[in-house]
């Protein structure tokens, strides 16, 4: 640095600790502001404020906080400072707040280091401590910088030069400052090109070593997570050898304890070659494929769903099968098809001596893993005593699969009790079928109308439930089952027997526990209860409450029910629906209820009072006239407001029908 260059920048210092102005562009913009800042801040020009060095403790844990750091920059520090070893320059590294951290230097710049300008570890090198210097405006700027004689805020730092780069985190924040201070009269600019070169090189340093360490870290996690999943994980090479497993794969291959890397892939599965030369060679992607594996323990049922991987430029350098147990996902299609129960024997509302018997009965057959056949009318609640057997068992946490044999055509049957494989016959979806006896592995399976059940499938079952293995139609693979059979039936099956329409070693082999299930005609106790049960029960789903008039008991008590508890039910609901202010009344029910009303609820004429039997010969009237409007609103609605038609239909001519409609308020 010139003399007349030294002599200039002292007279500006001069000019701007004696009066704050600042008139030469000699003085770089970052140093000025800094000045300017010092001069704010209160720093003394002769001296600095008073001295800032962290306590022993406070420096521990910096230096233990800066480890990293510190031992990252140490190889580039100790390079560096060979270039100047005996020059009187020394090296200082400080944290992101200019705390002296490390400093390397000869036994006479240490010297003059520790007692001029302080360079011992904890000393501050802030701004507001010590003024301008190069560390605190390589921290302000972000950017390295040369500092010397009197661009120093402090006249005590005059004698010397600095010359400071920061030093990046991989977040991009400062995490260091490496610094290169000596005697002013040594200056020169390539040294900062030099401390700038040593910054920079550490930071790509500490950023590689923070990536290595995150790698580190991901891998770890990602091989946590690969060991730990519950399905099995198979990654192979181009050349189809096994390079990854986790434990889940090799427990599902047969492998439990050994090791599957280094083998061929298509033996690991069993010799499925097919599926691995689409992947190597088609790229094509496998989703939710069932495959048997033949293992050395026998034939692994999983779902396989396989995927190629490629490069950059598209070159295959791989791929992955993901393996689940069949049963597992039976678990799942169960939880997510409505396969669940909800019922429970709580739930089931009477007090009837023969209700109670068949629950104490059901109560027991639940404790065991025996089949059982529900006898009852239909809508008795077969189901419902079927899921509350299933959910006191142990199979509780198993599926519970329904399948009702007369609902579905006759063809069907085999299909859904069995499944089937692909091809099997015609309309046979891509990858087959389970059925309902590998859904229900596990758990329970409720066979409801089981008299109804093919003679020819009946013989199946049997075979089924003797063998506890199913084959599907078209295949020729045995699959174990573990099932436990509920069957209803409102038939009677010992005559069935007798007629040749349901086999005999299948009955013996259903019913262990029979459990009949009495009508509701038959435990009149519980109407009432169940119905306002039912109110009750809609009235908080509808955030209402409901009253019923007590003609309506009279009636409900009275009628035979032949639907029993699910007719009931729905004529509760139908009652809520058109409830007027909240009252139930006679008008509310359904027509088919009122010939049941007039026939049965009038009590003998010589016992009632006269009151009594007017009220009662009014009530038939209201209850007629009711019928009467509701069948003509009826057959309006089917005749699309004929007048003529539906007076024809009823027997009566157009203007009695009109009459009618005036009657009742009928718009037509």
């Amino acid at each position: 640095m010139e003399k007349s260059e030294i002599t200039s920048r002292e007279l500006i210092w001069e000019k701007f600790v004696t009066c704050g102005e600042i008139e030469n562009h000699i003085i770089l913009p970052p140093i000025a502001d800094s000045w300017l800042r010092c001069s704010k801040q209160g720093v003394n020009p002769d001296g600095g404020k008073s001295e800032n060095i962290l306590e022993y403790r406070d420096i521990a844990d910096l230096l233990e906080r800066k480890r990293e750091i510190i031992s990252i920059a140490k190889p580039f520090t100790l390079n560096l400072y060979r270039l100047f070893k005996n020059s009187g320059f020394i090296l200082v590294l400080t944290d992101e707040h200019g705390y002296v951290m490390d400093s390397f230097g000869d036994s006479d710049s240490m010297e003059n280091a520790r007692n001029i300008l302080r360079f011992v570890q904890g000393a501050s090198w802030r701004e507001m401590d010590v003024g301008t210097n190069a560390i605190s405006v390589a921290l302000s700027t972000g950017k390295p910088v040369q500092v010397s004689g009197a661009e120093h805020y402090c006249k005590k730092h005059h004698q010397w030069t600095c010359s400071a780069a920061p030093i990046y985190g991989y977040n991009g924040e400062i995490v260091a400052v490496l610094d290169l201070s000596g005697p002013a009269q040594a200056a020169y600019s390539h040294t900062l090109g030099m401390v700038a070169a040593a910054a920079n090189a550490i930071t790509m340093q500490f950023n590689v070593q923070q990536k290595n360490y995150e790698l580190a870290l991901m891998n770890k996690r990602l091989t946590s997570i690969f060991n730990t999943m519950s399905d099995g994980v198979i990654l192979f090479d181009r050349s189809g050898i096994v390079r990854e497993s986790n434990p889940i794969a090799a427990q599902l291959l047969g492998k439990k304890g050994k090791s599957t890397n280094g083998i061929p892939v298509d033996a690991a599965l069993g010799g499925n070659n097919e599926i691995i030369s689409k992947l190597l060679h088609n790229k094509e992607i496998y989703a939710d494929l069932e495959l048997p594996i033949d293992t050395e323990r026998g034939v692994s049922r999983c779902v396989l769903s396989g995927e190629t991987i490629v490069d950059g430029n598209g070159v295959i350098s791989g791929g992955v099968i993901i393996l689940r147990p069949v049963d597992k996902v039976h678990r799942l299609i169960n939880k997510f098809s409505g396969h669940y129960t909800t019922f429970k024997f709580s739930d089931i509302i009477g007090q009837d001596p023969k209700l109670a018997e068949a629950i104490r009965q059901a109560t027991m057959a639940a404790n065991t893993l025996s089949n059982v056949v529900l006898l009852g009318e239909s809508g008795t609640g077969k189901e419902m005593f079927a899921q509350a057997i299933h959910n006191q068992s142990s199979r509780r946490n198993g599926p519970f699969i329904a399948l009702n044999c007369g609902a579905i055509p006759r063809e069907l049957v085999g299909s859904e009790l069995f499944g089937y494989e692909e091809g099997a016959f015609t309309g046979a979806r891509r990858g087959g079928r389970p059925g309902n006896f590998e859904l229900a592995s596990g758990g329970t399976l409720f066979l409801d109308e089981i008299g109804d059940m093919p003679l020819e499938q009946q013989v199946a079952m049997l075979r089924v439930l003797q063998d506890r293995k199913v084959a599907r139609i078209g295949g020729n693979k045995v699959i174990p089952v573990d099932v436990r059979i509920i069957c209803a039936t409102n038939k009677d099956l010992c005559k069935l027997v007798r007629q040749g329409t349901f086999r005999q070693d299948l009955y013996y082999r259903l019913q262990v526990f029979t459990i009949n299930i009495p009508p509701l005609r038959e435990r009149r106790e519980d109407i009432e209860l169940l119905f306002r049960s039912f109110v009750e029960q809609l009235g908080q789903e509808q955030g209402t409450s409901f009253r019923v008039a007590a003609a309506v008991w009279d009636l409900i008590i009275r009628y035979d029910w032949p639907g029993n508890v699910r007719e009931l039910r729905n004529v509760v609901e139908r009652a809520c629906n058109m409830a007027e202010n909240g009252v139930i009344t006679l008008s509310c029910l359904p027509p088919e209820l009122l010939p049941g009303m007039a026939a049965d609820v009038s009590p003998p004429v010589e016992q009632a009072p006269e009151q009594e039997q007017a009220i009662n010969r009014n009530t038939r009237k209201l209850l007629m006239a009711e019928k009467e409007r509701q069948e003509i609103v009826l057959l309006l609605m089917q005749e699309g407001g004929n007048i003529s038609r539906v007076a024809s239909l009823l027997g009566i001519a157009r203007s009695t029908l009109y009459r009618k409609m005036r009657q009742y308020s009928i718009a037509n």
